[in-house]
């Protein structure tokens, strides 16, 4: 019933000029969501083709297409360098938190504008003066102070955008990361039991 008395074309002019940062940091909210959600794919992280050659030791093959691929050609390249490796990984890692942070500004800054546009917008207000009686216009400065709180509301509204994507991203991130270390563990494990039986193997021989 509340939407319905609201005019959503005049809350958007009632924020005024602050509209454009406010539009500007929900386009960004939006990007960053869109953009991590599509990146956080399992297809770009895990591939389930190389997660099932990890878990049931098949041979496996790095690449550069998804995560675990780049790790494993590391591995590969690096034969030995467990430490190296294990830092390889936190990089790729941070790589998928990349442009999430910035979520965190968004959703801390958002109100703040929306904020300083219902300051300016009651100071407007209460400067509609009657020129009869000296005292403010009751119905217009009603109105404008009722949509002197736009900016606010849409303040408001993009930073729970921003929060609710920046949790989702979160959870999705700590998800495939501690999938991925697991996942690590095994493959080291299996080079280590690899580099085992070479050095076995040539102690026989000699």
């Amino acid at each position: 019933m509340i939407f319905a008395l609201v005019d959503p074309i005049r809350i958007i002019q009632g924020a005024g000029l602050l509209i454009y940062p406010l539009g500007l940091c929900s386009f960004a909210a939006i990007f960053i969501i869109c953009e991590r959600m599509y990146a956080l794919r399992n297809d770009a992280i895990m591939p389930a083709d190389l997660t099932d050659s990890v878990l049931q030791n098949k041979p496996l093959a790095g690449g550069q297409h998804s995560t675990l691929g780049r790790i494993i050609r590391f591995v590969e390249t690096h034969p030995g360098d467990v430490d190296g490796a294990k830092a390889y990984a936190r990089l790729e890692v941070l790589k998928m938190e990349r442009g999430a942070n910035y979520l965190d500004v968004i959703y801390t800054g958002a109100p703040l504008i929306g904020l300083v546009g219902t300051v300016f917008g009651l100071l407007a207000a209460f400067a509609v003066i009657d020129p009869e009686t000296k005292m403010p216009d009751p119905v217009k400065f009603t109105e404008s102070v009722g949509y002197a709180l736009s900016a606010t509301l849409i303040g408001l509204v993009v930073a729970l955008i921003a929060l609710v994507g920046n949790g989702y991203l979160q959870r999705r991130i700590d998800a495939q990361a501690a999938r991925l270390d697991v996942l690590v563990e095994r493959i080291l494990a299996r080079g280590h039991r690899h580099e085992t039986t070479q050095t076995a193997g040539k102690e026989l021989l000699s």
